[in-house]
């Protein structure tokens, strides 16, 4: 009876300061963001976009959309495109309030498996499955449309749980001839595609692409120009020679290249170039979806983003790009009485193994 007794006294100890309650308090930020990975992912072309922060629905709480916006572009910017976060991942279902919300903040892509009808903005569906471990469909990622976007799903950890992602599956999209790009860099470069203005005749043609006001990021814009007359040169406005496009290029940047019809070019905002051909041209040009002539785009999102060393640590060599939907994470703020229990344990284990010596020598 001893023995057990003093063995309950030593356990109530070391047991007590571990059983006290720790309360969620205030919110914590991810030096990646700025630190190191952050402007790597920025530099091979990654987006920040927006989630919300952990654990809160944003249709209990608006505020968060706005708050959640912030946190991004007080620590990094969305792209090399464009500072301020154009993208938000939400929930299936948005109320009004919500669509208001997100709207009044700047927000004009929303992801990934939103049920409601939403006006006047850009909805991107979640439509290449998952590369988690077991959970990947490669089939579905090889009857992908010519000039569509794969939007494929990607989370790190849930809740303890640390999630492997399908290897072979990676392998396979590192592999295809896509165009890899992201929720916002895609659909600016449809827009600044349209917006590509092609003038001249005889033997040139001047081709432009005006910075828009209208648009947050200024994203390149692609077109195809179609004619059977050959290309003595390409020059920008310093008469410098415009950057030639390999095919294997697939990430986004300017440049040309020829193709059977003709060329595909790819122009930077705000550029001008001219194009020299060898006799008077009969040309036609129009718009095209897909960077660099490549069948269809891809991009990984990562969801509830909150530490973004652990979402990207598997993806420092690939060449894939990511929309990482950032979540700012919640943290743990210790009970104001852990610090009071620490002290009486200090206490009282000295005086609990002096009494328990004293006991035993009194026996």
């Amino acid at each position: 009876m001893e023995i057990r007794y003093k063995g309950l006294i030593l356990l109530l100890i070391f047991v007590t300061p571990l059983i006290s309650p720790a309360v969620a308090a205030d919110w914590d930020d991810d030096n990646w963001l700025w630190n190191l990975i952050g402007p790597e992912r920025l530099e091979h072309g990654d987006e920040f976009a927006c989630h919300g922060y952990e654990g809160i629905n944003i249709n209990e709480d608006n505020s968060i959309i706005e708050s959640c916006k912030k946190y991004i572009t007080q620590h990094t910017n969305s792209s090399k495109w464009g500072s301020e976060p154009i993208s938000f991942g939400v929930p299936d279902i948005i109320d009004n309030s919500t669509i208001s919300s997100l709207k009044e903040s700047g927000f004009i892509i929303l992801g990934d498996n939103l049920k409601t009808d939403v006006d006047d903005m850009f909805v991107i569906q979640r439509n290449g499955g998952s590369i988690e471990k077991n959970a990947a469909n490669i089939s579905l990622l090889e009857s992908a449309d010519r000039d569509s976007l794969v939007s494929i799903y990607w989370e790190a950890r849930i809740f303890d749980l640390k999630v492997r992602e399908d290897k072979d599956a990676i392998e396979f999209l590192e592999n295809q001839d896509v165009w890899y790009t992201t929720w916002g860099e895609w659909y600016n470069h449809q827009l600044s595609s349209s917006l590509i203005t092609v003038d001249g005749s005889g033997k040139s043609l001047t081709v432009s692409l005006t910075e828009s006001s209208d648009t947050k990021w200024q994203v390149p814009g692609s077109i195809m120009i179609q004619t059977s007359s050959s290309i003595i040169s390409i020059t920008d406005l310093h008469d410098n020679s415009y950057p030639v496009l390999q095919p294997e290029i697939k990430t986004l940047q300017n440049g040309w290249r020829d193709v059977d019809q003709g060329l595909l070019l790819t122009i930077t905002a705000g550029d001008t170039i001219t194009i020299l051909f060898d006799n008077d041209h009969n040309s036609s040009h129009q718009p095209i979806q897909t960077f660099n002539g490549l069948h269809h785009s891809v991009t990984i999102v990562g969801h509830h983003v909150t530490n973004l060393h652990e979402w990207a640590s598997d993806f420092y060599d690939s060449p894939l790009i990511f929309t990482w939907l950032i979540e700012r994470p919640s943290a743990l703020e210790m009970d104001w009485r852990l610090p009071i229990i620490a002290i009486g344990v200090l206490i009282a284990t000295p005086l609990t193994i002096r009494w328990l010596v004293s006991r035993d020598q009194s026996l």
